[in-house]
């Protein structure tokens, strides 16, 4: 079993969301992290609110240099990279092509930006992000494990083709990264895995109008949203446990998305 305490946690995305309760409980277990996000206002208080134990570092994770620049700040701040959430992402959703209800043609279509902005983030980001860190803790002997972030939108949900698509490939990754670890007789020390949350109190979910989220909770056999800590405790016990690793793990509140079984 590995030991959280003194710890280094890379964490994108983590000045909001899942990102900072992961941060959060980290920290709160006596770990370390180094926090990335694009936005450095939302870092500068995600740093205060975290206090202690946590350092920071502007990040575009689409673009390698920055990427780069997260790992070798990770090795210089702390020495170690030991955990790695690359928990990025974005959602820019539309139907792949919007059909008239009356005249049954096609009145709209997704853009190419739309697509691309969200490959670009969600997949492209996690691949540069894994592949510098696991560079680093290869390069310096390090254990650990790569978490990722998948959804339940990798099972395919409609008005999200963009989306969906980066969460079914990251689905596959930790297989992937297993094996080619595994060839190296490194896959019990740098282990991968995914975590596939379903609806997750968020600021947006929270957002949506009483109807449309009826109409969500009425999905989930635990009635409620899942709290971001619940996922955060997971990414704990999965990097504890080192029987754990080239799977995904889906944490949904029973979710059977449109049917109830």
């Amino acid at each position: 079993m590995l030991n959280i305490k003194d710890s280094v946690a890379v964490i994108t995305g983590g000045a909001s969301g899942i990102g900072f309760s992961m941060a959060q409980y980290w920290v709160e277990k006596g770990g370390k992290v180094v926090l990335a996000d694009i936005n450095p206002e939302s870092l500068k208080i995600a740093k205060q609110k975290l206090k202690t134990n946590v350092a920071t570092i502007e990040c575009n994770v689409t673009k390698e240099k920055d990427c780069t620049k997260l790992a070798d700040f990770a090795m210089e701040t702390f020495g170690a990279i030991n955990l790695v959430v690359p928990s990025a992402g974005i959602i820019n959703d539309s139907l792949m092509l919007n059909i008239d209800r009356e005249t049954g043609k096609v009145k709209s279509k997704m853009s190419l930006e739309q697509f691309t902005s969200v490959i670009n983030i969600n997949l492209t980001g996690v691949f540069l992000t894994i592949r510098e860190c696991m560079e680093k803790m290869i390069n310096h002997d390090c254990e650990g494990l790569i978490c990722l972030i998948s959804s339940t939108g990798s099972l395919g949900t409609a008005g999200q083709i963009n989306y969906s698509s980066t969460k079914a490939a990251v689905s596959v990754m930790p297989k992937v990264v297993t094996a080619e670890l595994f060839r190296r007789k490194m896959a019990h020390k740098i282990r991968c895995v995914a975590i596939a949350p379903g609806y997750v109190r968020t600021p947006i979910l929270e957002g949506m109008n009483k109807k449309a989220l009826d109409y969500i909770l009425n999905k989930i056999p635990i009635n409620r949203l899942i709290e971001p800590e619940e996922i955060a405790s997971l990414t704990g016990e999965l990097f504890r446990n080192q029987a754990l690793t080239g799977d995904v793990f889906f944490i949904h509140g029973g979710l059977r998305l449109d049917s109830k079984g």
